[in-house]
């Protein structure tokens, strides 16, 4: 197997279950036109975190690293009537594309992009008290995973989903001479969820489209 295959695997998934549309065309194009970088999850990866949005009945969601808005807008469609979901990133260059993106595809009565570091804003939320989240997705910077996870706890409540994305590192996870940044803010991350009693979490490694890599999926207890 190589990454040619992958990518044909991966664009035939997507053809076959996650087809794209004018909106998500337009999210990508802008994204590429405004140099963001190409990090965005894979089709099949968006349609899979909608799903997963969906069968938890997620009303209230939560995202940790905007990039371009793509994968806001496939969370943003599981939502049901009166659902909101808020979003942080930390380039106000990226916000700025984002909120374009979610403009036009419909969901800005819905979706808050919020500007500026992540942990402040995780702080400032636990700190307003806002209502709890029902899904996270945790997608930024690998070295704060641990401190991501901390404060999306202080915002959970029994039964919240947290996905967090990019947990394989091409192996480097399960090596214990890679001590890269990211590595290490993985392992933390898997370090937490494994010694909390309220998180019941597993992981999975995946190839396609973004190569070796995988995520995580951990689920809130009383």
């Amino acid at each position: 197997m190589n990454q040619a295959q992958w990518n044909i695997v991966d664009d035939y998934f997507s053809a076959t279950l996650a087809p794209s549309d004018p909106v998500l065309d337009a999210a990508l194009d802008s994204s590429q036109q405004a140099g963001l970088p190409a990090i965005n999850v894979a089709p099949n990866q968006g349609k899979f975190l909608h799903l997963l949005a969906r069968i938890s009945g997620a009303r209230r969601i939560l995202e940790i690293g905007t990039l371009g808005g793509y994968s806001t807008i496939w969370l943003a469609r599981a939502l049901p009537a009166g659902g909101a979901l808020v979003t942080l990133e930390l380039e106000p260059a990226h916000a700025q594309v984002a909120r374009q993106n979610i403009q036009h595809a419909g969901f800005s009565d819905k979706v808050s992009v919020m500007v500026g570091n992540a942990v402040d804003t995780l702080e400032n939320l636990v700190r307003e008290q806002v209502e709890p989240f029902d899904f996270v997705f945790i997608d930024a910077d690998k070295q704060n995973n641990p401190l991501y996870l901390e404060w999306s706890l202080k915002l959970a409540k029994a039964g919240t989903v947290i996905v967090t994305d990019n947990v394989v590192r091409k192996g480097g996870v399960a090596d214990p001479d890679n001590h890269d940044p990211d590595v290490e803010g993985v392992r933390s991350l898997f370090a937490m969820a494994g010694a909390n009693p309220r998180l019941s979490s597993t992981a999975i490694q995946t190839v396609g489209a973004k190569g070796w890599d995988g995520f995580a999926i951990t689920v809130v207890s009383d």
